[in-house]
This record gives structure tokens, sequence and C-alpha cells, in this order.
């Protein structure tokens, strides 16, 4: 298969969409506003780029030498790291930052710089996270092997009951699992299920690149630093988890913040292979907002507490969720469909933490056959 089957429901509330893509363009049009990356979002790239490689320069230059403004530079590199992550390659391979192929590609490599590997993350993000949000055995965003249980669909172990306390710890070395295995784990998957044609993409090609790209990263940002500063190199260690462990933990919990709540919805397909709703629908059902007050927070996270707008629209840049939320909002309320937010981010770090609990002690698995 190329992309799974999974079929959603035509026949519920199709006017939903189409009234609200028809209200949003019209926005656009009225507006004469491109749907992609606008002065602001340069600045933003052009800030979240120095705030990576910055740091980086002035350690190798010797001019950043004692052990506490070393450490500030890789904190400060943690920052930029996300920052890169959450604000411009997640536009860039989602084909929103430009109309230009060539811009996105390029820009969409950035993902080489943090860890990741462009394809993989297309496949598992634009395909099968977007297409299959919080559906069981298709959203690996909620498919963790065992480990971590993210949804009431799985399975649930003993080991579950202390996942809220874990958790944090797997959410910090995201970026390093990305670093080591995922990307090789990925491939291999994908492959098997015949994935990799959708990114033009063949095995021997994907192992090649990857393996030359995690080659020149670690020669990059862990190698040069340990060679030329002057620091132990267990310190250089030290800095370089730490930018890891910040990156990670800012990466996952804006994304899990959105899916994995108490209010939002999970789903199987049935024996026909079939959703409930209507694709757009169920965005709306297992997708929430947050922070929408907080224009600062939301500048840094690349719009992503408007978390609902990205599932519908995705291919808009995100400087402009902000503006088409209250369309979002109003067309749903209007069809009588849940738009779930939060006022605050620890408002929504709150409900998904109780939902771990929830989903590791087996509470919320009793709520469910209580209804």
């Amino acid at each position: 298969m190329s992309v799974p089957n999974v079929k959603f429901n035509l026949k519920d509330k199709p006017e939903f969409f189409t009234e609200l893509q028809k209200n949003v363009n019209k926005h656009f049009k009225e507006n004469n506003i491109s749907k992609h990356a606008n002065f602001n979002m340069k600045v933003k790239t052009v800030f979240m780029l120095c705030l990576y490689f910055v740091p980086l320069i002035l350690m190798v230059t010797g001019v950043v030498t004692t052990l506490a403004s070393t450490m500030l530079m890789w904190v400060l590199m943690g920052f930029g790291m996300s920052g890169i992550g959450l604000s411009i390659m997640h536009d860039a391979n989602h084909g929103s930052y430009s109309k230009s192929k060539k811009v996105n590609n390029a820009l969409g490599y950035l993902l080489n710089f943090i860890g990741g590997y462009p394809p993989n993350w297309k496949i598992q993000h634009n395909v099968l996270h977007h297409s299959f949000t919080n559906v069981h055995g298709y959203d690996e965003d909620i498919d963790k092997k065992g480990i971590i249980r993210f949804s009431p669909t799985q399975e649930r172990k003993g080991v579950y009951r202390f996942q809220v306390f874990y958790a944090p710890f797997l959410y910090g070395i995201l970026t390093i699992y990305w670093l080591i295995g995922k990307d090789f784990e990925q491939l291999l998957r994908y492959n098997k299920k015949n994935l990799l044609k959708s990114q033009g993409l063949t095995l021997t090609r994907g192992l090649f690149e990857i393996i030359f790209n995690k080659i020149w990263y670690w020669g990059l940002f862990f190698v040069l630093p340990l060679m030329i500063t002057e620091l132990a190199w267990w310190q250089t260690l030290l800095g370089f988890l730490s930018m890891h462990f910040i990156s990670g933990m800012i990466l996952a919990l804006i994304f899990q913040s959105a899916h994995v709540l108490e209010e939002t919805n999970f789903y199987k397909v049935n024996e026909e292979g079939s959703v409930e709703n209507n694709w757009a629908i169920h965005q709306l059902r297992t997708t929430a907002n947050f922070a929408n007050g907080s224009v600062l927070f939301s500048w840094f996270i690349g719009g992503l507490n408007y978390q609902i707008e990205h599932h519908l629209f995705p291919n808009i840049c995100h400087v402009h969720y902000r503006n088409i939320a209250s369309i979002v909002k109003t067309t749903a309320e209007k069809h009588n469909v849940p738009y779930y937010q939060h006022k605050t981010f620890f408002g929504a770090l709150k409900s998904h933490f109780t939902m771990l609990n929830q989903l590791g002690t087996g509470s919320y698995d009793s709520k469910l056959k209580a209804v």
C-alpha cells in the first residue's frame, strides 16, 4: 500500500468543510493576502536560524570559552533547535512556507540539522498523523510500541501506571532518539509498508542519505565543539545532551498537548475500514487549541497552539492561523461541530498529564465502560 486505506464518512455534514473552505478562501482573497510566508515569517526564519547557529559559531571560534557561558550557548541552541522545528521546517515540509517547491525543500532539509530525516518525517507526520489523527494502528504519534499508552484503544500494561512520571524523560530524549535509531527503524518499516514510494525513495537511497546526514551532523554539532573547545569531553557531551533535552521536551509537549487530552477523541476503524466521522469533523474531534491569547508564545512555537487550524489547513503558513481561527470557530459552532480549546498552555498540559495518568491506571477505561 502507498497510503493506508481508511475511509471517512462522506455523509457526515459535508457542508461544514465546504463552507469553511469557502469562508477561509474569502478571507485571503478579500484581504489580498498570500497563504504562504509573509515578511514577519521571513524575519522569524532569520531569528531562529541565528538562535541555533550563532551560539555554535561563538563556541568553535573561541569567543565563548568558560563552562558557564558555553552551557548557555547549548541552552540557546536547544531553543533554536525547537524553534527551527516548529516554525520553519514544519511549514516547509508541509509545502506551506512558499509557493516554490525548491524553497520548501531547502528549508525542509533543515530537519537534518536537528537530527531527523525529512522523508520519514513527511510520511509519519503529513501522511499518517494528519490523515488519521488519533486512529489506532495508523497514527504513529500515539503508537509508541509498548513504551507509553497514549490511547484507550491500546492494550494497558502494568508499567503504564507510572507513565505520568516517566513520560517527561521520554519527551526529553525525543530528538536523541531521532538521531540514533528512529530514522533507521522508520525507514525499514515504511519500506515494508510500501510507503517510501510516496517520497520517491528506495530503501538503499534512504539508508545512504540517513547515514550520510547523521555522520556530518555528529561531526558538526558534537565532534567539532569537542575538538576545538577547551572543555572536558564530558562537559561538551553534557551541553550537547542538554540542547537535545530542551528541544525534545518542547517539541513533544507542544504536539501531545494538542491531541492526547481529556477532551479529544480516539478511534478505531470498523470491519469495513471506516471511521465514523467526516475527515474535517474528525480533525476537530481529535485536536485542541491552547493559549490562543498569548502572542509571543504562539510566535515562538510556530502558531501550533492553533492546532485545529493547522490540521484543517496544513497548506497555509502558520502566521495566518490567528486570523482564520475565528472563522473556523464560528463555522464549527454554526454546524454544531466541537471546537476544543484551553485558555492557557498550562491548562492543556494539566489535561494531557491527567489523561496520561488515567490511561496508565485504567480509570479512563472505566469511564468509557460506564457510559
